[in-house]
């Protein structure tokens, strides 16, 4: 039975993403990590991974098919390919999982709450794939297609501009041509408990700082900062 204010956690989750559960228990199920139910064996099963199996096909399938409506027949079998994998990755996910709290939402065994579970990316991009594979049983394949693509096209979209480099990568070769040096990144400031820290980072090109950026993680605070700068930079141009 679910508490009421485990209900109300969901349907908050829910209402930010655009989503229209109709069994939250379901949903629920999506959260609770294999480590919960190792650690419960009356709950032996009760964790994700079939939902999480089922969901990596979804995402797989909407990605291939946005791919193939988007992109005109001069493009190879491997352009969609390379793409698909960048875009489905556990590097893509786990920061989008981050972005919409699904960190916050996980359901953890002791040992690996202890751990730093909630931060690890291959658990929350696991996740993520359990979400969508609740929602195509809850909801159906268009439901769900629309959900992923809502988070799905932005990153497509950058992989089409950009090659599949991050902003790190991307802002390093420009400033080099440039300036013949590298960026810089300073942690301006740290805050919150170890499970749920925030890290404000600035970048700073030559005698200009921007940022500061906020992430999670050092690296996701210094991807954000890398983006400010290069499309201020590319702005400038």
């Amino acid at each position: 039975m679910i508490s009421s204010e485990r209900i109300k956690a969901l349907k908050d989750f829910c209402k930010a993403r655009s989503l229209h559960f109709k069994d939250y228990e379901l949903l629920d199920l999506a959260f609770h990590h294999c480590s919960y139910s190792n650690e419960n064996k009356a709950e032996k099963y009760f964790n994700n991974e079939r939902l999480e199996f089922l969901g990596d096909s979804v995402l797989g399938l909407a990605a291939a098919d946005f791919l193939y409506r988007d992109m005109s027949s001069n493009h190879a079998e491997g352009d969609l390919a390379k793409i698909k994998s960048t875009v489905v990755s556990e590097k893509t996910l786990a920061p989008i999982a981050l972005e919409f709290g699904i960190d916050k939402l996980l359901v953890l065994g002791h040992g690996e709450e202890l751990s730093g579970g909630r931060k690890k990316p291959a658990i929350l991009a696991d996740c993520m794939e359990a979400v969508i594979g609740a929602y195509y049983l809850d909801s159906g394949f268009a439901a769900c297609e629309k959900y992923i693509l809502s988070f799905l096209e932005p990153e497509i979209r950058k992989v089409q501009k950009f090659g599949g480099k991050d902003f790190k990568t991307l802002l390093q070769e420009l400033y080099q041509k440039k300036a013949k040096n590298f960026p810089i990144y300073e942690l301006v400031s740290k805050s919150g408990p170890d499970h749920d820290q925030v890290f404000k980072i600035c970048v700073r090109l030559g005698n200009v700082s921007y940022g500061p950026a906020s992430g999670k993680s050092k690296k996701e605070a210094e991807q954000k900062a890398a983006e400010m700068a290069y499309n201020e930079l590319i702005g400038a141009q």
